[in-house]
């Protein structure tokens, strides 16, 4: 194969399953930001390789992806240490059809990304590979650098780990929807009655500020607490905010203006017609995605 053909081949592949690659990269890191690196750092190593000694190109992106997310991973744990407040994945808008794809839009939730931050990065990794895209064991076994007996124990104590803490269960498009549309009129029209009632009795509340903007310290759970801080701070906003529902991480959300700019997204995670979970993300360096659509796969 000449160099010209070659390179044409390269990123004829590459692009092909870019977006597999960035979803896993993501999944792995909760930062688009970041999985788009790793994606540049994952092209600069497929460029120089020679395809002809690649018996499947799919795996072998997969496996560098991999590798590469895994080094920024630990990077990031020791960055994520010294974050001023509460930490929240980066919200991407995602196309109506991932939420049609229940698993898929499962796994790249909010609620999902958060508990994966709990695993350490090789579980995560592990988890992420076999639960979420179906890779053997002998294919993530290359990918992390273990065996695959070891990583069969690693992806056994993960899925435990998971299971303990993941939502309860997964959650039709027009259920999610339900609540958000119940959750998005009682907060328009501001009545704390409302609010009590379109709330789960255990909702939990979370934001992320990135300690330039203001957000809660710590999680807020209860439907008295949640309503009661929700209502404060329409009080402190009053008419100039405006709220548009969208998708984000493939379920329904908030794109929350004032006065006409962004000023976060509200991840609205709904169960039997309540709301159990908010996830409010104020941080502007994580807010670059959510006015284009981000293609996600697996």
């Amino acid at each position: 194969m000449s160099e010209d053909g070659g390179l044409a081949s390269a990123t004829e592949t590459f692009v092909a399953h870019r977006d597999l690659l960035f979803t896993v990269a993501y999944e792995m890191l909760g930062s688009a930001a970041d999985a788009e690196d790793v994606l540049q750092e994952t092209w600069l190593r497929w460029a120089d390789v020679d395809l002809d000694t690649v018996r499947d190109r799919r795996a072998y992106l997969v496996k560098v992806t991999t590798r590469q997310a895994l080094m920024r991973l630990r990077a990031l744990g020791r960055r994520r240490e010294s974050y001023v407040g509460p930490w929240l994945p980066e919200p991407l808008l995602t196309a109506p059809d991932v939420a049609e794809d229940v698993e898929l839009a499962e796994n790249v939730s909010m609620a999902m990304l958060l508990v994966l931050e709990t695993l350490q990065p090789t579980e995560r990794a592990v988890f992420v590979l076999r639960e979420v895209f179906g890779l053997d064991y002998d294919e993530i076994a290359e990918a992390v650098g273990r065996n695959p007996a070891t990583v069969r124990q690693i992806a056994h104590r993960a899925r435990g780990h998971v299971a303990a803490r993941r939502p309860r269960g997964a959650v039709s498009p027009a259920e999610a929807q339900g609540a958000l549309k119940a959750f998005q009129r009682a907060v328009e029209t501001g009545d704390l009655q409302s609010l009590l009632d379109v709330l789960a009795p255990d909702v939990v509340a979370l934001s992320d500020g990135g300690g330039v903007r203001q957000a809660l310290l710590r999680p807020v759970v209860g439907a008295d607490r949640v309503a009661r801080v929700v209502a404060a701070g329409l009080r402190r906003v009053g008419a100039a905010m405006s709220l548009e529902a969208v998708q984000v991480n493939g379920g329904p959300a908030l794109l929350v203006r004032l006065d006409g700019e962004i000023d976060g997204v509200m991840v609205v995670r709904g169960e039997d017609g309540l709301v159990t979970g908010l996830y409010y993300v104020r941080n502007p360096e994580k807010l670059s995605r959510v006015e284009r659509e981000t293609a996600v796969s697996r």
